[in-house]
């Protein structure tokens, strides 16, 4: 990964990046998605240490937006048809450069965001046209680590990673 420590927060899609893209309905017509544990862990430490973290979706689920009150995530946008446009109300909200961003994504529809943020990030089983266009590439696959994965390399490059895990790794 290049360097990053100009990055300050990070957007995320969630279908196909917090998830694995599965959506299922139960016979009521209820919606159920799977986020991996570990997603949400990486989410909480960045916040932790002192980064933002939002999630921007095309779809809206009231799953996400309790999984997202669950981890602290703000801003929830969803039913986001133009995400280029979006990511700089995002930055404006933040009082941030759109440049100090780092955007997650998986398909196509997120092409728009990458040529507005300082750094845009594929998982490993994105498009084709995403992963070429991405700085970085996940080895993970979206909902089976990818974000963990990017936000593990963010705080390791700014010497941030031992300090957030040592409650854990000393208990």
């Amino acid at each position: 990964m290049k360097s990053s420590q100009h990055i300050q927060a990070i957007l995320s899609d969630v279908d196909g990046v917090m998830t694995d893209g599965g959506i299922t309905f139960d016979n009521q017509g209820i919606e159920t998605k799977t986020f991996f544990v570990r997603d949400g862990l990486a989410i909480r430490l960045w916040l932790a240490a002192g980064y933002r973290f939002g999630v921007m979706t095309a779809r809206t689920s009231q799953i996400v937006r309790l999984r997202a009150a669950e981890l602290g995530i703000d801003p929830v946008l969803q039913g986001v048809p133009a995400k280029g446009a979006a990511v700089e109300d995002v930055a404006r909200q933040w009082g941030i450069d759109p440049e100090t961003i780092c955007y997650i994504g998986d398909d196509l529809s997120d092409l728009p965001v990458f040529r507005r943020v300082g750094m845009g990030v594929a998982v490993a089983d994105a498009v084709p046209e995403l992963r070429k266009a991405a700085d970085y590439v996940t080895k993970a696959y979206g909902g089976r680590g990818a974000v963990r994965e990017l936000i593990e390399e963010l705080l390791k490059q700014r010497g941030r990673w031992d300090d957030l895990i040592r409650k854990y790794t000393e208990a």
